[in-house]
């Protein structure tokens, strides 16, 4: 090997900071390791490219690891999901960013759950109290039946505890049921400021809208709550470490009113409709969002895209198996747009089948790999339940193409 300049270790510790590796030791970044002139590049303040530049948004997105390990839910593989234990623990795993759903209470108070029905991932339903506040509502077209943040005052919510969401695939995870309350946003962004101290480095958040019509149409808009959460926290605009998404273009549109931040829009599969298109009775679904004249029209309002992976890397109905990937990534990037697809998991029942090891649907399977190929595609970064594989995955790709 030859010899580095006296200030190695320092770029070394610069670059375990920015991807947050920072206390797992070099190991945690694969045996291949990751070329030191990444390193370099990182701790210059530039962005570690892949196989081409990384898209130019002229936001605060530009100042992030390339390609990206998005936290989603925390590290929600491991921990119930969106509790402040999910997402200490995806930071030291290595996610550069954590997700938050944010969801209404009924005082108006803003709350971090997937859904505003918490039937699933809180222990409401052993509360004899709140009995009688179990309902059935329609969401966005979807009729459903639970108990619904709507309903609940944010003191009540925080009687409440935290729950794994997904026991038959991750009966491990009920090891910690009951262990963390519901987090405001309020906390979260606290939690953050908290967290980049003691890591030396930005904690970004990655924070959605979650039914924002719905919840506008019962006089609990979200929008606005947000913004005022971000400048209140001094994070908003595009000097400040949050991502906005929503899966309606009209609530990023709203947010860009509001805030400076970075906005990417989310695409469920390719034959649904954003809700309020279907408000609106625009005829448009995802697929001709994909297209590139609806990309295009996102670049009006957003600068990138969160899809499916099916969008990207499509897998044979009857097999589960790959097949020939989309052009989604080039017409998304020749739009000007980054793509931060979801969500890659470790295990079997969330991978496509050429990944999948055995036939236990909870079992582990080959997520680095799964995690590599989507790299190898061009993807900007991703949503992951598991950041240490991820964070070994990029290290692969990274170590593989001589990046630096």
């Amino acid at each position: 090997m030859t010899n580095r300049p006296t200030g190695e270790n320092s770029s070394r510790r610069s670059f375990l900071r920015t991807t947050g590796a920072v206390g797992l030791g070099v190991a945690a970044l694969g045996a291949a390791g990751v070329p030191e002139a990444a390193a370099d590049d990182l701790a210059a303040g530039q962005p570690a490219t892949g196989t081409r530049p990384p898209v130019r948004t002229g936001t605060g997105l530009d100042r992030l690891p390339h390609p990206l390990v998005i936290g989603h839910r925390g590290a929600s593989g491991y921990r119930p999901e969106h509790t402040l234990g999910s997402y200490e623990l995806a930071l030291e795993l290595g996610a550069d960013v954590i997700e938050q759903d944010l969801v209404p209470t009924k005082d108006g108070q803003l709350v971090v759950r997937h859904e505003n029905n918490i039937a699933e991932t809180t222990d409401v339903a052993d509360h004899p109290e709140f009995a009688g506040r179990r309902t059935t509502k329609t969401v966005d077209g979807v009729t459903l039946t639970g108990w619904f943040t709507e309903d609940f005052t944010l003191a009540e919510l925080r009687t409440l505890r935290a729950k794994e969401r997904l026991p038959q695939q991750r009966q491990r995870n009920t090891l910690y049921d009951g262990r963390w309350p519901i987090p405001t946003f309020r906390e979260v962004t606290e939690f953050a400021a908290r967290r980049a101290r003691t890591l030396g480095r930005e904690v970004w958040l990655y924070v959605e809208t979650k039914h924002p019509s719905y919840f506008r149409s019962i006089g609990l808009p979200l929008e606005e709550r947000l913004a005022d959460e971000l400048r209140r926290a001094g994070l908003a605009g595009r000097q400040g470490r949050a991502i906005m998404q929503s899966f309606e273009p009209s609530s990023l549109q709203r947010l860009a009113k509001l805030v400076g931040n970075p906005r990417v829009q989310l695409l469920g599969a390719a034959t649904t409709q954003p809700y309020d298109f279907v408000l609106a009775g625009d005829p448009r679904t995802v697929a001709d969002l994909v297209k590139p004249d609806g990309l295009r029209w996102l670049a009006g309002f957003s600068h990138g895209i969160g899809p499916t992976t099916e969008l990207i890397a499509p897998t044979d109905p009857a097999t589960g198996r790959l097949t020939t990937p989309t052009t989604l990534v080039a017409d998304a990037h020749r739009a000007g747009l980054v793509l931060h697809p979801y969500t890659v998991r470790n295990e079997n029942g969330f991978l496509p089948a050429d990944f999948r090891r055995g036939t236990d649907p909870a079992a582990y399977g080959d997520a680095i790999g799964w995690a590599k190929r989507l790299y190898e595609l061009g993807v900007d970064g991703f949503f992951t339940d598991n950041s240490d594989t991820t964070v070994l995955a990029r290290g692969d790709f990274w170590a593989s193409h001589g990046v630096g």
